[in-house]
């Protein structure tokens, strides 16, 4: 009887294997703002190095120079840099007395002398104070939206850098007829849902008055301000490169020494007829 019951059980089973099998499938609609966003657009990066590879590269300063620039003149009123000091900014190429008047143009929080919170001027000490004291000013600010320290925006994101230059000059003003608009959104298809909160920030050439005469089209300073933010979010990459390359090269290195080592070590006794 058991038998019988199992042999029943596993007869229904295997009827409703197949019955699921060959029945027809339910269609699946397709999600059109999949169909509508783009991967970001590959461009070369000098700190990629030959081929962008990411294996060698170094950052063209006077580019992060104008990179920091366009950061100041047009992302900093909503984004902050705050894993960022003032004194990073060394690595730039900008002189000590630059970096202190860079500092000074900012205010960061303090306690006076009876322990009441202020504000001072910052110093290269500090870091890059955050544009709201927390997430509810910044939403309250911003419409609901929530602007992200870009820090680390290009490690975030995959891609990154290619990312973040997809995404600043990628605005569209014509919405493709299978997706519906909502106010206070921009159409844009490098980003994630297709709209994003943040209005286009580089709206034309010339936005900005680059300090070493270089003409500011939408594009140019689009990758100047993408390469910038490359650097805050790995400022130590160009020694990282040279420490990979010259530890590789030392394997290498070592690695022959070690072969030539063996040849020599057992080379009499190769030569040596084996005693019976």
């Amino acid at each position: 009887m058991i038998r019988l019951g199992a042999l029943a059980v596993g007869l229904f089973f295997c009827i409703a294997v197949l019955w699921g099998a060959v029945q027809p499938r339910e269609t699946v609609i397709p999600d059109p703002v999949k169909a509508v966003v783009q991967h970001p657009i590959e461009i070369e990066w000098t700190h990629k190095g030959p081929g962008q590879l990411n294996i060698l590269g170094t950052f063209d300063r006077k580019q992060l120079q104008r990179g920091f620039q366009v950061y100041r003149e047009v992302c900093s009123a909503c984004h902050s840099i705050n894993r960022i000091a003032f004194r990073n900014l060394d690595a730039l190429g900008f002189s000590e007395a630059e970096i202190k008047a860079v500092a000074a143009s900012y205010d960061v929080a303090a306690i006076d002398d009876v322990g009441e919170p202020t504000t001072r001027k910052a110093t290269p000490a500090d870091r890059f104070p955050l544009v709201y004291a927390n997430e509810q000013a910044a939403r309250a600010a911003q419409n609901g939206a929530l602007p992200p320290d870009l820090s680390l925006i290009t490690k975030a994101r995959e891609d990154g850098s290619n990312y973040v230059h997809s995404l600043l000059t990628g605005y569209r003003d014509e919405v493709p007829k299978t997706l519906k608009q909502t106010d206070g959104l921009y159409y844009n298809p490098w980003f994630k849902s297709a709209f994003i909160a943040m209005p286009p920030p580089l709206v034309a050439d010339d936005q900005v008055e680059y300090a070493d005469g270089t003409k500011a089209t939408r594009d140019q300073m689009s990758r100047d301000v993408s390469t910038f933010l490359t650097w805050t979010a790995e400022p130590t990459l160009e020694a990282r490169k040279s420490t990979g390359v010259a530890s590789v090269i030392f394997l290498l290195i070592l690695t022959g020494l070690g072969y030539l080592t063996y040849k020599k070590v057992w080379a009499d006794l190769k030569r040596k007829p084996a005693k019976v």
